[in-house]
């Protein structure tokens, strides 16, 4: 297990960007008090979705207003058509670690 962030990094219904500093950013999610995480960067163009916000379960990219599912990273609004990466992540001792 690798740690990502603390738990309190991570409220309930927000997004935090983790840089694991091997190339990998991800956007970590609290959604109904479970957490998620899927590569921070959006398939559609150059953004951050830890700049964006969390509606229904969805982050929406903050530059062309895509979206997608946090759970599956499947791509559910336009511009968006191709899926983010998940990661399975645990939350443990105060910290979420990804497995």
């Amino acid at each position: 297990m690798e740690r990502l962030c603390a738990s309190a990094d991570v409220p309930e219904g927000e997004v935090f960007q983790v840089d694991l500093g091997d190339g990998r950013v991800l956007a970590v999610y609290r959604v109904d008090g479970q957490v998620y995480a899927t590569d921070d960067l959006c398939t559609h163009g150059d953004a951050s979705l830890a700049e964006g916000e969390i509606e229904n379960g969805e982050i929406v990219c903050p530059y062309h207003m895509g979206k997608f599912d946090i759970r599956t990273g499947e791509a559910t609004g336009a511009p968006c058509s191709i899926a983010l990466r998940t990661y399975s992540v645990v939350e443990r001792d105060e910290a979420i670690h990804l497995i």
